[in-house]
């Protein structure tokens, strides 16, 4: 499950600029983050419950709490009127929902490889050849670390699906 926080960081106040740019002015809350990189990541607005992405194509500040924004797909008026009174806000991903993890990390969980039923019981950094120390029953086998051998990694009850070359696994 994806854990998302959002954080409002302004409120769209007035339309600004020439009759045909859709600029608009805001003004931006103290938690606003002046290092906040507009061109990688939207601002984004709630839409008829839906988060709709708001791209900036320029931004200007405006003293200490004030900013113009001319937001791509709300480059008229009448568009730009759409945003007027609405709450921007950014979506912080927690650390819960990332994809990242160690390989060290998968130590104990059990393993599914060649029709076999396994525990890594141990984990070899190395960057030529990272390793997993599986026991199959039988004594430690070593495995390689890679992506192209692991299918699929179930977190929550500790286990991992490998698909391993043919004879890997013969002594």
């Amino acid at each position: 499950m994806i854990n998302e926080d959002r954080i409002a960081v302004a409120r769209v106040g007035k339309l600004f600029g020439e009759a045909r740019s859709g600029g608009v002015s805001l003004t931006l809350y103290e938690q606003f983050d002046d290092e906040f990189d507009f061109t990688a990541e939207p601002l984004f607005v709630e839409i008829d419950s839906l988060d709709v992405p708001l791209w900036c194509e320029s931004f200007e500040r405006r003293g200490q709490r004030g900013a113009t924004v001319h937001f791509a797909d709300f480059d008229t008026p009448r568009r730009a009127e759409e945003l007027l009174g609405k709450e921007l806000y950014i979506i912080a991903q927690s650390d819960e929902q990332s994809d990242e993890f160690y390989m060290e990390d998968l130590i104990g969980f059990s393993v599914e490889a060649s029709g076999l039923q396994g525990e890594i019981v141990d984990y070899y950094e190395s960057e030529i050849n990272p390793l997993f120390g599986v026991d199959f029953g039988e004594g430690e086998r070593l495995i390689p670390a890679v992506e192209e051998f692991i299918a699929h990694i179930d977190f929550d009850n500790e286990r991992i699906k490998m698909v391993l070359p043919e004879g890997l696994l013969d002594l």
